[in-house]
């Protein structure tokens, strides 16, 4: 498990970008289960949709990202600092199921695929209770960059 405080030594995102919440379950390698919580307060509620709030599939499959971030900083035992990032390369296979809307808890599922020349496999559900919400295929990559002048 992790919480709040241990996901933001990990993930260099802040609000109104972090989109995982907690971590239920790691499986160094494996897997990773997190949470987002959706609340109406939500910074994109504002404009997607006023009359019908609905979560951007978009954000959904950033919240999977992070989640697989984790993952991948778990299996190294690295945190996060200003010379390593990890990129979206790619998604593959992007669906959505059902709408996300405030009040839910969004679940993340994460799945390691397959390691193969720095790039990272993933494959990826979030589910609000039992029903599937979004799937995808995520490929990422870790590189380093070089330190900025402060």
């Amino acid at each position: 498990m992790m919480d709040i405080h241990q996901i933001l030594e990990k993930l260099p995102h802040r609000y109104p970008f972090l989109l995982v919440d907690r971590v239920l379950e790691v499986e160094v390698g494996k897997r990773i289960k997190a949470l987002k919580n959706v609340s109406i307060n939500e910074p994109f509620f504002m404009g997607h949709f006023p009359h019908r709030p609905v979560m951007p599939g978009v954000l959904m499959l950033e919240a999977l990202a992070q989640a697989a971030a984790l993952l991948s900083f778990a299996d190294r035992n690295l945190q996060s600092d200003r010379n390593t990032v990890i990129y979206f390369v790619g998604i593959d296979g992007a669906r959505f199921k059902r709408p996300v809307e405030p009040g839910d808890q969004l679940l993340l599922e994460v799945d390691v695929d397959r390691a193969k020349g720095g790039i990272h496999k993933f494959n990826a559900r979030g589910r609000v209770g039992e029903e599937l919400a979004c799937e995808a295929q995520l490929m990422c990559t870790m590189r380093s960059i070089a330190p900025t002048a402060a």
